[in-house]
């Protein structure tokens, strides 16, 4: 059977999904296999819907197909490239705060960060009174290009962006042959096996040596690109408990808050509000953001839904900075119980939101989400 080796792994990726050590309730073996069901997808789309000769862009994440702690305001890009060959990435720029380009050279696996051959975003780009831009490039080793389409208003206009092998450019693939075909279903397989481990390891090294219901300092994010900081910690609270984080309103023109589950991905950002960026945060009088991360709603404003996750990640990330970030620049957190929240907020009448308003700050995420994904 061709599609052995993908059944195969898919057996295997479901036993590491439902042996994984931090599930705690049928809440979280559930969203692992949801969250196996979007790696399947991914993996899929990744191994068939690819030629190396003839490459294309593919969005192996979003909000179905998560991995890596997917930020909520980010669209993600991709394809490999080789050694030797010119590719041109052509465009328009959209409306979208950021757009970044990153050549990594390797894969992230579950004993290996790849390093970060080049990242810029398109600052260094000759951009055209249109919009238009192209770059070229000739990758001196095989490495992977990375897009990144930040956003910090959803309601902003989204981009476009393509990429071509000049000396393969207006010439086809061959055809589908016995030999391609096996291979692309090993190589979905073998995909799939290493997301699940990879992603499940992550973390070990950058999240859970930190002090819990703690976040470190910015500091430039490991293996990310080189005008992003990134703050992290990973929260542990009972339904009585919350966190109040407190940060600066920052000059960077991309500020973005998210909660994560264990499986290393985001929260449903969709349908509730488990993120929130430069944008949607209230900035208070006194130039502070004061996020509450708590499963209680304490209605507030900021409040950050945990969906009954006991524990999970917390992550601020900044970029296309021109200045280095220093501690006063991140957060400081807070734990204290949902009933003290109003106590802790120095200007709570004015962070107080109704059920009303809140159910139209959830439409708002609905809508700009599904606007985003047919643009």
């Amino acid at each position: 059977m061709y599609s052995q080796p993908l059944v195969d792994a898919i057996a295997e990726a479901e036993r590491l999904v439902t042996e994984a050590p931090h599930i705690e309730s049928e809440a979280d073996l559930f969203e692992g296999l949801q969250y196996l069901a979007g790696c399947i997808s991914a993996c899929i789309h990744l191994g068939f819907d690819y030629d190396r000769d003839h490459p294309v862009l593919q969005s192996g994440t979003g909000p179905y197909t998560k991995m890596g702690l997917d930020n909520p305001d980010t669209l993600y890009f991709g394809t490999r490239v080789q050694p030797g060959r010119e590719y041109v990435v052509t465009g328009v720029r959209g409306t979208t705060t950021d757009l970044s380009f990153q050549m990594l050279g390797g894969e992230y696996t579950d004993n290996n960060v790849p390093p970060s051959e080049a990242a810029f975003d398109d600052r260094e780009l000759d951009i055209a009174d249109d919009g238009s831009f192209e770059w070229r490039v000739t990758p001196s080793a095989p490495s992977q290009l990375l897009i990144r389409e930040v956003y910090n208003d959803w309601s902003a206009r989204r981009g476009t962006v393509t990429v071509a092998r000049t000396d393969t450019a207006g010439t086809a693939p061959p055809p589908l042959s016995r030999q391609l075909i096996e291979k692309r279903y090993a190589v979905a397989g073998k995909q799939l096996v290493q997301r699940v481990k990879t992603w499940l390891q992550f973390p070990q090294w950058f999240y859970l040596n930190i002090p819990v219901n703690t976040m470190v300092a910015p500091r430039l994010t490991p293996g990310g690109l080189a005008t992003q900081y990134s703050s992290a910690g990973h929260f542990e609270l009972n339904p009585e408990q919350a966190l109040v984080i407190t940060v600066p309103a920052s000059d960077a023109p991309y500020m973005g808050f998210q909660l994560g589950s264990l499986w290393y991905i985001s929260l449903d950002y969709i349908n509730h509000q488990t993120s929130l960026n430069g944008t949607q945060a209230q900035v208070d009088p006194d130039g502070k953001i004061r996020i509450v991360v708590s499963d209680a709603n304490p209605g507030v404003t900021n409040w950050c839904e945990t969906l009954g996750h006991r524990r999970g990640y917390l992550q601020f990330r900044w970029q296309r900075l021109s200045r280095e970030l220093t501690e006063a620049d991140g957060p400081t957190v807070e734990l204290l119980d949902v009933a003290d929240v109003s106590k802790a907020l120095p200007h709570y009448e004015s962070n107080k939101i109704t059920e009303d308003g809140w159910r139209a700050r959830i439409a708002l995420r609905q809508q700009q989400i599904a606007n985003r994904m047919l643009g």
